[in-house]
């Protein structure tokens, strides 16, 4: 009977590490990468501005640093593709009032 328990422990503890690496690379894609994007932000006017743009960026998920320029009237995102994109990006500046596209 103790033999049998535990060839059944170690089958069970070979299948939940199974299951632990599989949970681990479903979590976090070997596709998913670092994106740094530039985009033209239009509508900031003062010089106050790019805090409500920066605020807008830190609630999208996947965002990882943001510097936004006043002065060029640009943002420049780093965020992880796997948790956003592009267009989401560009739709939480637009939902705070200053419409973004991306730099050429």
């Amino acid at each position: 009977m103790k033999t049998q328990v535990s060839a059944q422990a170690k089958k069970m503890a070979a299948s939940l590490a199974l299951i632990a690496i599989v949970a681990s690379t479903w979590a976090a894609p070997a596709w998913a990468a670092t994106q740094t994007v530039t985009l033209s932000v239009s509508g900031m006017t003062c010089a106050a501005c790019p805090i409500t743009v920066k605020k807008a960026f830190s609630k999208v998920d996947g965002v990882q640093e943001v510097n936004v320029s006043y002065k060029k009237l640009e943002a420049v995102v780093t965020f992880d593709d796997a948790k956003t994109t592009v267009e989401a990006l560009t739709k939480a500046t637009e939902n705070a009032g200053y419409p973004a596209s991306v730099k050429q």
